[in-house]
């Protein structure tokens, strides 16, 4: 898990203007509100006065309000804190008292975007930042956007990117796509290259596949030649893949899987799928369902795989040429950790919750001092984090 890039929180129509939301996101838990305007507002959960959680359970009754002026305010002892993470009022030493100084939390830059919640998780300055993912089909009227689906899975978010890149899979996982390498004499993987992406921070293939013939019930159209199904994608950042489908060359899927880390073994995934026939509406139910069913036939074999983790080195596994993209992804991968942007989970787990309460640093720690909760441990680089594989 890595910090510095940006995560999906949660769905907008899902934050409502007056109940925060507690999630977990790379281990830490977090805090999203809206605030007097309507924005929305992204914290560290732990109120440094006594630990209380932010968006945790409220006893108070229906008629003491969660959001007071824009500001969330802590179950515990009523600490009043604003978007920009600073304690702006105090129950116990009086309203009209001025909070200390190192009454604050972090705060992380917020973008609401594609129906979704985003936030920057980490303290690189905005010149610094790997720019939120551009969608350039979300506005454009020859595309239609399902509303965005979410997906619980109960492993690691680094498989779930790779097992998206596998372009070997597909006939063994997915019988309803109309695939079979049952063929013995004739089936292999076509040869494919990779490339970094357009917009950097990641890698791009393209993959032609020997694909059945085009049945009207699935598509609305007909095609009755086989073998040119173009599909690919690629990654941006350590917890974001594209896929391209396109059954015709007139006929194209374009789906974003925006994927939250909530720990090392859970993950929520924020999936918006994008299409450029089929526009009417009538049509997202039956698109949704077709994506849960194929999600179901990835989860049912994905939370089985061992180790639940990436293995540090490719040689705990044995590669084939098909995997050529899930290398280019760990190598963007291997890029993150020799910038010292891993979090350190051993290190993490074995303090985190019992003496010690961790945030992800927010980009003020780099203009001021005196926070009290400790910023979460990370590997220096991927040497580091062979080195501490190995002991």
């Amino acid at each position: 898990m890595y910090i510095n890039f940006w995560y999906p929180i949660i769905r907008s129509e899902d934050l409502a203007m007056d109940t925060p939301e507690k999630v977990k996101v790379l281990g830490c838990n977090l805090v999203v509100f809206r605030d007097e305007n309507g924005d929305a507002a992204v914290l560290s959960d732990t109120c440094v006065h006594r630990g209380g959680s932010l968006g945790g359970a409220w006893s108070a009754g229906p008629n003491v309000p969660r959001i007071v002026d824009g500001r969330v305010v802590c179950p515990y002892h009523g600490w009043e804190f604003g978007g920009d993470g600073a304690c702006k009022h105090i129950p116990s030493i009086g309203y009209d008292s001025k909070p200390p100084a190192r009454a604050k939390v972090d705060s992380y830059p917020v973008e609401e975007r594609y129906g979704i919640v985003f936030a920057f998780l980490g303290d690189l300055p905005e010149e610094e930042r790997p720019p939120l993912l551009e969608v350039e089909e979300y506005d454009d009227p020859n595309w239609r956007a399902n509303t965005v689906l979410t997906l619980d899975i109960n492993y690691y978010y680094e498989r779930s990117i790779e097992n998206a890149l596998d372009p070997a899979h597909n006939e063994f996982v997915h019988p309803t796509h109309g695939f079979t390498a049952m063929n013995r004499e004739t089936y292999h993987v076509r040869e494919y290259d990779t490339e970094d992406n357009a917009q950097g921070w990641g890698m791009w293939f393209m993959h032609r596949f020997d694909a059945p013939p085009l049945k009207e019930e699935n598509w609305g159209k007909t095609r009755t030649e086989a073998g040119d199904l173009w599909a690919g994608g690629g990654t941006y950042g350590p917890n974001t893949v594209i896929t391209h489908i396109n059954p015709t060359p007139e006929m194209g899927f374009r789906q974003y899987f925006f994927e939250q880390p909530i720990d090392e073994t859970h993950t929520r995934i924020f999936f918006l799928n994008m299409r450029n026939f089929m526009l009417d509406p009538k049509h997202d139910g039956p698109i949704h369902a077709r994506n849960k069913e194929i999600a179901k036939q990835d989860i049912d074999i994905m939370e089985h795989v061992y180790p639940t983790q990436t293995p540090i080195s490719n040689t705990k596994e044995v590669l084939m040429p098909a995997d050529k993209a899930i290398v280019a992804y760990r190598e963007w991968l291997t890029k993150f950790d020799d910038a010292g942007w891993r979090v350190d989970i051993d290190e993490f787990n074995r303090r985190n919750g019992k003496a010690t309460a961790f945030a992800i640093p927010s980009p003020a720690r780099r203009e001021s001092k005196n926070w009290v909760v400790e910023a979460v441990p990370l590997v220096g680089d991927r040497a580091e984090r062979k080195l501490s594989a190995v002991n």
